[in-house]
């Protein structure tokens, strides 16, 4: 337990029967009347961020929250299944949960968030930026640089991205997670 005088940026508490982290916090001290502190909370499972007032010294629920990198093995009717780095325990993840499931590729590394109390995942991030093989596309036209013109491309892990005209099948593309978006040709 904690009171509103133990806020700081990045604290994770159980508010109405969900898990929130605090993203802003000002300590109001009016003229008139009590004290209160104004939050913005954001959900950690669906990321949506609310405004809250407490009054001051209301005792809040805290909880613990890890950060753990873990390898991605396999992916089955169940879930996802990844192996936890340090202890070698297998975690079975949602795609829900998975920021851009449609990149994970055998082998890559991702960051689960665990409630680290009931040892429960809550969310999985990959990198920011992963490294894929283009498996298909059409074939490219030589010199053609110039323009901003994109075509779909197939990679190993069954995406379709956006690629430039000139990108051909086999090559190694950087795309970013978080839109999906192709980012640069990767140099063998």
């Amino acid at each position: 337990m904690a009171s509103t005088a133990d806020f700081k940026n990045g604290l994770c508490i159980k508010y109405n029967d969900d898990l929130y982290t605090i993203t802003e916090f000002q300590h109001v001290k009016p003229g008139k009347g009590p004290a209160f502190v104004r939050t913005k909370l954001k959900n950690i499972k669906t990321g949506k961020v609310i405004d809250n007032t407490f009054n001051a010294g209301v005792k809040i629920d805290t909880i613990r929250i890890e950060n753990r990198d873990c390898q991605f093995l396999y992916k089955d009717e169940m879930g996802y299944y990844f192996m936890d780095q340090n202890t070698f325990e297998q975690v079975t993840i949602e795609e829900g949960m998975i920021n851009a499931p449609q990149l994970l590729k055998e082998g890559n590394m991702a960051n689960i968030l665990f409630f680290a109390d009931e040892e429960l995942p809550i969310s999985c991030e990959l990198p920011t930026f992963v490294e894929l093989e283009i498996t298909y596309t059409e074939p490219g036209i030589k010199g053609d640089t110039s323009t901003s013109s994109l075509k779909p491309a197939t990679v190993e892990t069954g995406a379709t991205i956006n690629v430039p005209l000139f990108m051909e099948t086999g090559e190694i593309i950087k795309i970013d997670t978080r839109s999906g978006a192709y980012l640069e040709r990767v140099n063998k």
